[in-house]
């Protein structure tokens, strides 16, 4: 297949170009807003049937959670609009897409993990913004899949993990929200999971995608220093509510992977054994050459 990836200077899009010499039977375009406009409908319908794209991988998004709460009108773009522009120009070859959506388009009350065909109930800008680009995408591409995630971290770009490993080195004491509970997910797996979508052929439908285990941002960053090898900073528990922030987070969002396991035959690392990974290749890019 001829294969567009959008958001390439991303976290996700960065493991999607580091894992695509593996699966070398497709061609790539990798693009970021230098290389492609996602917001210009003309200029994506344009580059698609110029191309020849056969499949989309949506990588592009607007994830400033808090900051979106006063930014509404961009995130819409990003998040909503635009997905709908690409899902528009694949759709217009016969081609198929992979979008990449979130654990926010849930309320975060429940008590066990979320399936695919639980109701939605976004509580922030964010989310709300998020699930308008899932519905764009469906019904201008039925051959589309929709992928949620959630924690997503990785060893680029400014995220969870490479931030408390920084601040367990800067700080002798640190606090962490403790009742926010969910599953890290690192997007190299998650990166390897689209290609084995990819090269399985793309079931349309809705997917939850994380590590599995269960956690929580305390407990996560406990982790991160134990694997990190961070001994001089303790780390407190929080409540959310001495951790005030713009946008509302989900208290619960571990996700159901289930279907994606079974329709695509993988298996899903645990959350511990790809943070050990991140934190190992961390590791050795900080190590000086000899």
């Amino acid at each position: 297949m001829r294969i567009l990836v959008t958001g390439c200077n991303g976290q996700l899009g960065k493991e999607m170009q580091s894992l695509a010499a593996a699966h070398p039977q497709h061609t790539y375009f990798f693009t970021d807003v230098a290389e492609l406009d996602i917001t210009d409908s003309v200029a994506v319908d344009a580059f698609v049937q110029s191309n020849e794209v056969d499949c989309i991988v949506n990588c592009a998004a607007y994830t400033a959670v808090d900051r979106a709460e006063s930014d509404e009108a961009l995130c819409r773009v990003l998040n909503a609009v635009a997905p709908g522009y690409l899902a528009e120009a694949v759709a217009k070859r016969g081609g198929c897409m992979v979008h990449v959506s979130t654990d926010y388009v849930f309320d975060g009350t429940a008590c066990v993990p979320y399936t695919e065909d639980m109701p939605t109930c976004p509580r922030s800008v964010y989310g709300v913004t998020k699930l308008e680009g899932e519905r764009a995408v469906t019904e201008n591409c039925p051959q589309s899949a929709v992928v949620r995630t959630a924690w997503l971290y990785s060893t680029t770009g400014n995220n969870f993990v490479k931030t408390m490993l920084r601040l367990g080195r800067e700080r002798d004491t640190l606090g962490v929200v403790f009742d926010q509970i969910g599953t890290p997910t690192y997007a190299r797996d998650l990166a390897a999971t689209i290609y084995a979508m990819l090269d399985h052929g793309v079931v349309p439908g809705i997917y939850h995608y994380s590590n599995e285990g269960v956690t929580s941002w305390y407990d996560f960053t406990k982790a991160i220093h134990r694997i990190g090898g961070i001994t001089t900073c303790k780390v407190r528990p929080l409540h959310s509510a001495d951790y005030p922030a713009a946008a509302h987070r989900p208290h619960y969002s571990v996700l159901d992977k289930s279907k994606v396991k079974q329709t695509y035959d993988i298996e899903v690392p645990y959350w511990e054994d790809s943070l050990a990974d991140c934190i190992s290749r961390l590791q050795a890019a900080s190590e000086p050459s000899v």
